[in-house]
C-alpha cells in the first residue's frame, strides 16, 4: 500500500473489519492488530499512524459504527406513534442490536483500564448523544446535560446486563431497560420539584448546550 496514495478513512475501514475477525480470541490487544495490519497487507509503520494507539482507535471506531447504524435504523422508524419512554427504550435496543456481544465484552475490558477510561466514558456519553440527536432532541439548555447524563446511566446498565443475560432473544434485558427507564421518569419528577426552589432557576437558566455545530468527541454529526 503507497503512503501516497492512501486514503486514510478506508485505511482503517478496512483494519476494522480484519480485527474483529480475531477480537474475540485476543481481544483489541496489540496481537490482535498485528494480526489484522498484516491480513490487510499493510506497512506495520504506517498502520500505526493511521492508528497511534493501534487496537484500541478500532475499538473506538467499532463503538462509533454502532451508534451510526442505530441512528439510520432509528431514521427507517416511524417514532410518532410511539410513547416517549418506548423510544428512548427502541433507541437503546436498536444500539445493542447493532454490535456484537463479545465484541464489546472485550472492548468493556479495555475501557476499564485507567489509561482509557476516560475514552471509556466519552464514549457512552457520545451514544447518549446519538440517541437524542436521533429522536429529534431540540434542548438547548441544562435540559441538554441532563437528559444526556441520565440516558449514559441507563445505557450503560443496560450494557452491562445484556453482556450476561443468557435469556431467550435477551427478554431480560429488554424487561430491564425498561425498569430503568421508569427511574428516568422518575428523575424527571424529582428535577420538576428541584426547580421550584428558589434560585435554583435562575442558577440554570444561564446553563447552555454546546453549539450544535461543534464536532463533540464520539458526536455523531449529520
Amino acid at each position: 500500500m503507497k503512503n501516497t496514495s492512501l486514503n486514510v478513512t478506508q485505511a482503517r475501514a478496512d483494519l476494522l473489519a480484519a480485527i474483529i475477525l480475531h477480537v474475540p480470541f485476543d481481544g483489541w490487544s496489540d496481537p490482535a492488530f498485528a494480526t489484522a495490519v498484516a491480513d490487510c497487507a499493510m506497512d506495520p509503520a504506517l498502520a500505526r499512524v493511521i492508528c497511534p494507539r493501534g487496537a484500541v482507535d478500532l475499538a473506538v471506531d467499532y463503538h462509533r459504527a454502532g451508534d451510526r447504524a442505530m441512528a439510520e435504523r432509528l431514521a427507517e422508524t416511524d417514532l410518532a406513534a410511539m410513547r416517549y419512554r418506548d423510544r428512548v427504550a427502541t433507541a437503546v435496543r436498536f444500539r445493542l442490536e447493532a454490535v456484537d456481544p463479545e465484541l464489546v465484552r472485550r472492548g468493556a475490558a479495555v475501557f476499564a483500564l485507567p489509561a482509557h477510561a476516560a475514552t471509556g466514558a466519552s464514549l457512552v456519553w457520545g451514544t447518549a448523544d446519538a440517541i437524542w440527536q436521533a429522536l429529534g432532541d431540540t434542548s438547548a439548555d441544562y435540559n441538554w446535560y441532563t437528559k444526556r447524563a441520565t440516558l449514559a446511566g441507563v445505557y450503560s446498565a443496560t450494557v452491562l446486563y445484556w453482556l450476561g443475560d443468557v435469556s431467550a432473544g435477551y427478554a431480560d434485558t429488554w424487561a430491564f431497560l425498561d425498569r430503568r427507564i421508569e427511574g428516568i421518569l422518575g428523575f424527571a419528577k424529582v428535577k420538576s420539584r428541584a426547580l421550584k426552589i428558589p434560585g435554583v432557576r435562575r442558577l440554570l437558566d444561564g446553563v447552555r448546550a454546546p453549539d450544535a455545530t461543534t464536532d463533540m468527541p464520539g458526536r455523531v454529526m449529520r
